[in-house]
């Protein structure tokens, strides 16, 4: 009787073994995601994606991806934070600062991944970078040093410029970075002439006092709400004005802009792809530190310099990690 005993319960056992691991292979994750622009159109890969795929998440098997774009509207963040919240997420991961900070408004519990925030301590995301504190961690943008070095690039490739107009918007550490570029343009004896947009639908009127004020070229700031459309917009009235304009990231100058200098996007992404895996498997946001970027890429479009009527300068070019031909 032992005997039959014991074969049943082996028996019982070894049907029961890999059902309780294929529960195990296929547990489902579900990570909530803010993010600043609209959605892109089909068909493009992105950059996150990709990064868990590497890193054994596929999206529709082992993970779930709830994406909110708010379309350049700060003002959504909110809302969709507190939708995210109510789906129970695994993890958030929240795009820019006004991103970050919904999401912490929403949430002190669940884990929040934080990419391009400029600012995350002045802003109150974390406490320091090193031990962030709370429930948020993530990538950080070096925005104060981009800012410094950004005004002279732009300087050396229009030195005729003297006014230069920055797009900013309703982005909390847009004030900061107003002033870190008039520091920086002090030093070369250029004015800067600050331009508020709150959406798309601002553009027309923003380039309109830009040409009132001469302004000689234009920085736009990161993290503003612009959106996919606003993207293609804001492009054709800077080549319409004749505007020579410095970007964050090299996606606007593969798109005409004329210069980007920043960090990389897609390294950014795969980094906090990471913090997602990490947090997944069980570690805190608190005990992972904040990352900022240690390479930055300049990028010129020498397309777009000819029809502004620009020459780069050599010692830009040579200074370039990417040139547009």
């Amino acid at each position: 009787m032992r005997r039959i005993g014991l074969a049943i319960v082996l028996g019982v056992s070894l049907i029961l073994a890999p059902l309780a691991a294929d529960a195990q292979q296929t547990k489902i994750y579900r990570v909530g995601m803010l993010l600043q622009a609209s959605p892109p159109p089909p068909g493009t890969p992105g950059f996150f994606g990709p990064a868990l795929r590497d890193l054994g998440y596929i999206e529709g098997k082992n993970i779930i991806l709830d994406r909110r774009w708010v379309e350049g509207k700060n003002e959504r963040f909110s809302s969709f934070a507190t939708e995210l919240v109510a789906l129970k997420p695994d993890v958030i991961v929240a795009e820019t600062t006004p991103g970050a900070i919904a999401a912490k408004s929403a949430t002190a519990t669940i884990p929040i991944v934080m990419v391009f925030p400029s600012d995350p301590v002045g802003s109150g995301l974390v406490t320091s970078f090193a031990r962030p504190g709370g429930n948020v961690t993530g990538v950080s943008s070096l925005e104060t040093e981009l800012h410094v070095k950004g005004v002279e690039l732009l300087h050396a490739v229009v030195p005729t410029a003297t006014r230069i107009a920055v797009l900013m918007s309703d982005n909390p550490v847009h004030p900061s970075q107003i002033e870190t570029i008039q520091g920086a343009a002090k030093s070369f004896g250029l004015t800067v002439l600050p331009t508020m947009v709150r959406s798309s639908a601002d553009f027309e009127e923003a380039f309109g006092s830009m040409a009132k004020q001469k302004a000689g070229a234009l920085i736009v700031l990161g993290g503003a709400p612009f959106g996919y459309g606003g993207f293609k917009t804001l492009l054709e009235l800077a080549a319409k004005a004749k505007l020579p304009a410095m970007f964050r990231d090299r996606d606007w100058v593969d798109a005409g802009g004329l210069m980007s200098y920043g960090g990389s996007p897609a390294k950014a992404w795969r980094l906090a792809a990471t913090y997602v895996d990490k947090i997944l498997k069980g570690a805190k946001p608190a005990d992972l530190p904040v990352q900022q970027p240690r390479e930055f890429e300049l990028v010129i479009n020498l397309k777009t310099a000819k029809a502004l009527g620009l020459t780069i300068p050599q010692s830009v070019l040579l200074r370039a990690d990417r040139v547009i031909q």
